[in-house]
């Protein structure tokens, strides 16, 4: 499967768009972590923990959204974007989504 952040494919060509896919997944601070977060927020510099939930966020959202392609039997997914918003406090939610295509 082709991911793309841009509109097209190098060498290829869009010959069916299939329709918007997306994967999402909600994570919850912990309070272990949120302790961490207080004392390094005192020093300064990154939150390892936090990049690491981000990160495992990303890739499980990604993950979802190449599957519902799959589905669709899709050859690439162009013009994917992230998104994060609050659910609630101390949750936040991790949007992957962009279009599925047939390539030439």
């Amino acid at each position: 499967m082709i991911i793309s952040t841009t509109n097209e494919v190098p060498d290829k060509e869009v010959s069916q768009i299939l329709g918007i896919v997306r994967g999402n997944t909600v994570r919850s601070r912990n309070l272990g972590r949120d302790i961490g977060a207080g004392l390094k927020s005192i020093v300064g510099g990154e939150i390892k923990t936090y990049t690491e939930m981000i990160s495992q966020s990303r890739e499980e959202a990604i993950n979802r959204m190449i599957n519902q392609a799959i589905d669709m039997e899709a050859d690439a997914i162009i013009g994917v974007k992230f998104m994060t918003s609050m659910v609630v406090q101390g949750s936040a939610e991790m949007l992957a989504y962009g279009t599925a295509v047939k390539l030439k």
